[in-house]
């Protein structure tokens, strides 16, 4: 029924401002805003992706990663991500190096968070 249907996912923010100066400014995405709907922001992503971002009132964090972004170099984005004042995350139970990478469990993978605390990452695809 859906197979050839556009589809995009979305997530909440506590404060649009905010989030549209970490992804635009800090993460370098390219934002455009829904002029039908005043209060959301979409980010415009790799292969024409694009992800809906709206303000919540009763904003809660996910628990979970709502975005990856694949990169060919997980310990080159990190580097990057912190020389821009990106701190990473770390997680019990997780074993990760001294600049917060996972690697050898799966793809190399490394967490941090948006000024709201949705989790992102940034995961190595392919060797």
């Amino acid at each position: 029924m859906f197979g050839d249907t556009e589809t995009f996912s979305g997530f909440a923010v506590d404060n649009l401002a905010e989030a549209r100066d970490f992804y635009g400014k800090t993460l370098g995405l390219r934002i455009g805003d829904d002029n039908q709907m005043p209060g959301l922001m979409t980010l415009h992503l790799g292969g024409g992706q694009r992800v809906l971002v709206y303000e919540k009132p009763d904003f809660t964090p996910a628990t979970y990663t709502v975005l990856n972004f694949v990169v060919t170099d997980v310990g080159a984005a990190v580097t990057e991500l912190k020389s821009r004042g990106v701190g990473l995350e770390r997680y019990p139970g997780f074993a990760q190096d001294d600049d917060g990478v996972m690697r050898g469990s799966g793809p190399d993978i490394a967490w941090f968070t948006d000024p709201a605390g949705n989790i992102l990452s940034v995961v190595q695809q392919g060797p």
